[in-house]
């Protein structure tokens, strides 16, 4: 199962009427959040360290495998605020945006971090990575 079928399963895809652009929608609200961040990818990183994380979110900037992380690790992480903020710009309920982030942040720090390293100035090139986890999608039906 591809990170996009993961991710519609997870939205509870009716199928009929979900839309294929929801999962690049949630992605991209993703990646504006992390670039908003002070320091970017830096100040996400930083969040979970302080949060009592930084183990689980070093296996998603080093060359290893990715330690996986729970909704409510990501809803204590990010806050009530930022949940909503991404819910509601990729169109979904902050009670759905807590799961599917649990998935997609791991790999959307992962390609963000070539070679185990935080890019410079810390902001995330939206097409490359948004390119390379679109290999994780498989293909659309």
């Amino acid at each position: 199962m591809g990170l996009l079928d993961s991710v519609t399963s997870m939205l509870g895809s009716s199928g009929a009427g979900e839309e294929p652009g929801t999962s690049h929608s949630i992605l991209a609200a993703a990646l504006e959040y992390v670039n908003q961040q002070p320091g970017g990818v830096t100040g996400l990183v930083q969040q979970f360290e302080q949060n009592g994380l930084g183990g689980v979110v070093s296996s998603w900037v080093g060359n290893g495998a990715n330690q996986p992380v729970s909704p409510d690790q990501v809803q204590s992480v990010l806050g009530d605020g930022a949940i909503n903020s991404i819910a509601q710009k990729a169109g979904v309920s902050p009670d759905q945006i807590s799961t599917v982030l649990s998935q997609v942040l791991p790999h959307l720090v992962d390609k963000a971090t070539p070679n185990g390293e935080v890019p410079q100035g810390g902001t995330v090139d939206s097409t490359s990575v948004l390119s390379a986890l679109g290999g994780l999608f498989g293909k659309q039906a």
